[in-house]
């Protein structure tokens, strides 16, 4: 940033690590830039922008962090609005619905007896399960089926 103009302000920087992780832009555009000019070659400093990370912009600037890594990249000015346009997936819908009446109502009693207070929030079943397999139950699965083609006729 020491060479270019104005020192990069209104420039957009990724980190290469970034572009490798992740298919969504991130950048930085830097919008502040506090030289140290005691250093030689005016090479160190400090600078503030606006964080765009996984193509979710934040609202605020901050200090960018991490600024002596040597795996910056500069975003060419023809690449930019491509960078800029990005239209980042709507996130799925919360796929949940309450509790049965009776049901909450215990959860409410329940919660009330362990922790002497009214719970704050309305307790959701989610809708999607997560179920995990261990390998014992894949071995199970499979003596089941080969106990059942060994029957005895």
């Amino acid at each position: 940033m020491a060479g270019m103009r104005m020192f990069g302000v209104g420039r957009l920087f990724t980190r290469k690590s970034w572009l490798e992780d992740h298919p969504e832009p991130s950048y930085w555009q830097v919008t502040k830039v506090k030289v140290d000019y005691t250093s030689e070659n005016m090479d160190h400093g400090r600078a503030w922008g606006v964080l765009t990370y996984k193509g979710k912009q934040e609202d605020d600037v901050k200090e960018i962090d991490k600024v002596m890594y040597h795996d910056w990249r500069l975003i060419p000015k023809h690449m930019e609005q491509q960078f800029k346009d990005f239209q980042p997936l709507p996130e799925p819908p919360v796929r949940s619905v309450p509790y049965p009446p009776l049901l909450r109502a215990m959860m409410f009693a329940q919660h009330r007896k362990e922790r002497g207070s009214v719970m704050s929030e309305e307790p959701m079943l989610p809708l999607k399960r997560d179920v995990v397999f261990n390998r014992e139950y894949f071995r199970k699965q499979e003596q089941e089926r080969r106990s059942m083609q060994e029957t005895a006729v």
